[in-house]
């Protein structure tokens, strides 16, 4: 029984210890995109953990369970979990609530791929109805599509053929390649698939509210596929031209003042592409890369080592 526990511990450590960590870190604002693989790795540690505790929980539990599971193994591996010692109503109950974490989890990443679905449609439905197909032409046939609108704004709406919405207040606040940029921003954001980035975080955020690193993992999606997206755009056309489009549709929004601003992370994005601090060298990155991948292999070396260590 003693792997089960082992697991359980291991997730909440992984839970309370990495967000401390990778909140004092300053690299993450150098390397967002290492960032967002760091952070994938240690909640998929923390959710690995949790689902390889749930069936050994059952196996101890429930002998019909430990028969299943454990089927094709000779008996020497069942042995090595020492699953019969001590289970009871503990590993049930664990193994109850496990399960039930896991369907909770599920359901809310269901209503929030429907959620977004349904906010796809209503703003597509908006966009014909403000800006009407003309006749013969193809819904598909324009990437970029231009509305009536006193206030600069722009956005990506994602779909079978997504389009850059600009308001023609924007296309009179962005100079020269300042559009190309805005656009370059968001097919980063496309390409990369972060749309499910945030489904992900935000499911489980509000699935369990009362889990820090859940809610440090959706604020940090969200910050660190902005700074990731404007590291695409500036490849292509400078920092200095995607800072100035970032002013460009917001200052009129409050943000640049001396008092708190709603969307403080505009203002910061702003000052980090002007800083245009260096890039952490290659190998630092393999390393970061090397080490965060090792996070969920722990759970997994901890679940099958009994098992692998009999069998040897």
């Amino acid at each position: 029984m003693m792997v089960p526990a082992v697991l359980l511990l291991l997730g909440a450590l992984t839970a309370v210890l990495a967000p401390r960590l990778l909140a004092r870190a300053q690299w993450p604002e150098r390397e967002p995109v290492v960032a967002l693989w760091v952070w994938q790795c240690v909640v998929g540690a923390v959710l690995l953990c949790f689902a390889l505790s749930m069936p050994l929980s059952a196996a101890a539990a429930w002998q019909a369970v430990r028969g299943r599971l454990f089927a094709a193994a000779p008996s020497g591996v069942v042995d090595a979990y020492a699953l019969g010692a001590a289970g009871g109503l503990w590993a049930a109950c664990t193994a109850v609530l496990l399960a039930g974490g896991g369907l909770w989890t599920g359901a809310m990443l269901a209503r929030e791929v429907l959620r977004a679905r349904s906010r796809r449609r209503a703003q597509g439905a908006e966009l014909l109805l403000r800006a009407p197909l003309l006749p013969g032409e193809e819904a598909a046939g324009a990437r970029l599509v231009v509305l009536e609108g006193r206030r600069p704004d722009s956005w990506w709406l994602p779909g079978p053929a997504p389009q850059l919405v600009v308001t023609t207040a924007a296309l009179g606040r962005l100079k020269g390649s300042q559009l190309d940029a805005v656009l370059a921003h968001e097919q980063g954001h496309a390409a990369a698939r972060h749309d499910w980035l945030l489904h992900c975080s935000r499911a489980l955020s509000r699935g369990f509210p009362q889990v820090p690193v859940f809610a440090a993992f959706e604020a940090e999606m969200h910050r660190l596929v902005e700074l990731a997206a404007d590291d695409v755009a500036s490849r292509r056309y400078g920092r200095l031209t995607i800072a100035l489009a970032l002013v460009g549709l917001n200052e009129d929004r409050g943000l640049f003042g001396p008092g708190p601003a709603p969307q403080a992370h505009v203002p910061q994005r702003v000052r980090r592409l002007l800083a245009a601090a260096p890039r952490l060298s290659p190998a630092r990155r393999m390393r970061l890369t090397a080490l965060a991948t090792l996070a969920p292999a722990i759970p997994l070396l901890v679940a099958f080592g009994p098992g692998l260590s009999a069998l040897a």
